[in-house]
């Protein structure tokens, strides 16, 4: 499969690591945690209520595939799986998307479990803008601990993660 892969507007082909028919897992553009990734449909649809049966429990299974894998590879103990579903919901880009973020009991990065939400918001804010960037390092909004990312450092991350992928599909063949 490697026709182009949009996310809205913006190729994020190389940023793939995980591919199915109708769904697809992306490394992030600024993550809030190690691991923190996307899971998208494949074809550009702005709400979950306007994706097709199919394409609905495709984009379902694979939250759970990736977040099986995510979970195992960067050896957390939980999930934060979130879908902020339309502008009033917090949501900056017109395509469907879950945020996968691996969590852990010990040492996670949000001292307190719930500080997760108001980070995925202002994330998700700023968005749009920082897309337009992704050929460039990426400048990070008032939270400096949270690296940039060139497009290069996300195509790095989303070969080693792919390798987990490959992996999992020959023992299933």
């Amino acid at each position: 499969m490697s026709s182009s892969l949009l996310f809205s507007t913006f190729d994020v082909s190389r940023q793939a690591f995980y591919r199915a028919r109708l769904a697809a897992a992306i490394v992030n553009l600024k993550p809030l945690v190690p691991g923190h990734v996307l899971v998208i449909p494949t074809r550009v649809v702005p709400r979950l209520a306007d994706l097709k049966h199919d394409e609905l429990a495709a984009l379902m299974t694979s939250v759970q595939h990736v977040g099986k894998v995510i979970e195992r590879v960067y050896g957390a103990d939980g999930l934060t799986i979130a879908c902020q579903d339309g502008k009033a919901a917090g949501q900056t880009v017109p395509h469907v998307h879950f945020h996968i973020l691996p969590r852990k009991l010990q040492g996670d990065v949000f001292a307190r479990n719930d500080d997760v939400y108001p980070a995925l918001d202002r994330a998700e804010g700023s968005l749009p803008e920082n897309l337009h960037q992704v050929p460039q390092s990426v400048r990070m909004d008032a939270d400096e601990d949270r690296k940039p990312r060139t497009l290069e450092d996300m195509e790095r991350e989303a070969l080693w993660l792919k390798t987990f992928f490959d992996a999992a599909e020959e023992k299933t063949s």
